[in-house]
């Protein structure tokens, strides 16, 4: 058992390789170029330790938590949560829909990109925000330091990039 479990991660490691290889040939974006980020499409998507629906699960993600990409190998995506933990999700779990995640105990979501906008609402750590304006990257956005998002509920503003992940 142990044999077929260092086999079958030598194969992914020579996987890995050849992923990042290709990637760099192609012209694919690096993470010094910016990162890309995902949501999750189903409302239990299972993050395992390993590119394989046999490997050990790390935990259930909720429908459209953002996740860092960082390689993406056959049916199989490499990922980071917004906790740090790296892990794998199957390729068909994830969507393009970008959507960030206050990562500090509350983030006051401002009218206006600015420090003395009035205050429009304010998000607890873990709450969900869509994307409101198209952005690539932090280095995109039409306010640097900023970024537009809608919470569920229909209110909108501006947060601070520092205080969400998923961009």
């Amino acid at each position: 058992m142990a044999q077929g479990r260092r086999t079958e991660r030598r194969a992914v490691n020579r996987l890995l390789r050849a992923a990042g290889v290709a990637a760099m040939l192609s012209g694919s974006p690096s993470p010094a170029l910016g990162a890309d980020f995902m949501s999750t499409s189903d409302a239990a998507t299972i993050l395992y330790d390993a590119p394989s629906a046999r490997a050990k699960p790390l935990f259930v993600l909720g429908r459209d938590t953002p996740l860092e990409v960082i390689v993406p190998v056959e049916g199989w995506t490499k990922v980071r949560d917004a906790g740090g933990t790296i892990g794998w999700v199957e390729k068909g779990h994830l969507a393009e829909r970008r959507t960030l995640v206050v990562r500090v105990p509350v983030a006051d979501i401002r009218s206006g990109p600015d420090d003395g906008a009035p205050l429009a609402f304010r998000a607890e750590n873990g709450v969900l925000l869509d994307l409101a304006e198209p952005a690539a990257s932090a280095a995109t956005t039409a306010t640097p330091g900023w970024v537009k998002v809608r919470h569920r509920d229909g209110q909108s503003g501006f947060v601070r990039i520092a205080q969400v992940f998923g961009l």
